[in-house]
C-alpha cells in the first residue's frame, strides 16, 4: 500500500473492546497506515457509556456518523448525524447511548499523535470525586 493514501472499510477491521469498558472499538490507525494522527471507530450500543477520560497533550475530534450523545465535563450533549465535536486535551469526555435505541457510531480522531497505536494516546481516567 502506498503511504500517500489509504481506504479502509471499518467493517473489515476486527472488533475490540476499550481497555476500561465494554464498548466496541475498531482501531483504524494501523490499517490506514496513519502516522500523524490516531483514528478509531467507536460503536456505542444502547445503554452503554464509555469511561470518562482525557488524553494528555492531545485534543480529540469526534465525528458522529449517526446521531449520538457525548458527555463533556459532566454535561450531556446531543450531536446530530454528521456533527463534529472538538475536545481539548484536559477536558473530561465520554460517549454515551442513553437512548435505548440503535447503536451510535463515531469516528474518534486524535492529533498530535502521542502514545502508540495500541493505547491511542496517554489515556487518563480522572480520580472519582467523593
Amino acid at each position: 500500500m502506498t503511504d500517500e493514501f489509504a481506504i479502509v472499510d471499518p467493517d473489515d477491521v476486527e472488533d475490540e473492546r476499550f481497555q476500561t469498558c465494554e464498548t466496541t472499538v475498531r482501531k483504524l490507525t494501523a490499517p490506514l497506515d496513519a502516522t500523524e494522527l490516531r483514528a478509531n471507530q467507536v460503536l456505542v450500543d444502547p445503554g452503554e457509556v464509555t469511561t470518562p477520560h482525557t488524553h494528555e497533550g492531545q485534543e480529540e475530534l469526534f465525528v458522529a456518523m449517526t446521531a449520538g450523545e457525548i458527555e463533556i465535563e459532566g454535561d450531556l450533549h446531543a450531536v446530530p448525524a454528521g456533527g463534529v465535536v472538538r475536545v481539548g486535551p484536559d477536558v473530561v469526555r465520554n460517549l454515551c447511548n442513553r437512548t435505548g435505541e440503535s447503536t451510535h457510531v463515531w469516528l474518534a480522531l486524535g492529533a498530535p499523535p502521542v502514545g502508540s497505536v495500541e493505547d491511542f494516546g496517554a489515556y487518563v481516567v480522572p480520580d472519582e470525586e467523593d
